[in-house]
């Protein structure tokens, strides 16, 4: 799971796959927490890990995946007390969300953000996503 600012007031947050692609985005606020859009990303999702960045460092968080009986591997906030362990060797692979982000800013329209609405923008992000799926 991964984010990205498109302009100042917005922010997608977005679920890729093993290979950098796409699966699910949301479009908020740029005010918006990430841990607060982690849920809806995940629903009706299987995987046999989550990777993260520490934006998404929350107890809630940790427990709905491993609920899912699925591996957190999300590195600890530096507010927490407690630090927990993560699998450094698979956290090397949460790179494919920032590639899958990389792939997007590829279309102008998506990296410059040149719609007013975020209803065109995200249409827009979907539209990207699509094509990257389709190459």
């Amino acid at each position: 799971m991964g984010r990205s600012r498109g302009g100042l007031t917005t922010k997608v947050h977005m679920l890729a796959d093993t290979l950098g692609r796409p699966v699910r985005l949301i479009v908020t606020a740029g005010q918006v927490g990430d841990c607060t859009q982690a849920e809806a990303l995940l629903e009706g999702q299987s995987a046999s890990a989550v990777l993260a960045d520490k934006a998404y460092d929350s107890n809630t968080l940790r427990e709905k995946i491993a609920a899912m009986k699925t591996e957190t591997v999300i590195p600890s906030n530096r507010s927490r007390k407690i630090i927990i362990p993560q699998d450094t060797e698979a956290y090397r692979h949460r790179n494919s969300i920032e590639r899958c982000f990389n792939r997007l800013k590829h279309f102008r329209r998506f990296a410059t953000r040149y719609d007013r609405r975020r209803r065109h923008f995200e249409g827009f992000a979907h539209l990207a996503a699509i094509t990257i799926w389709l190459r």
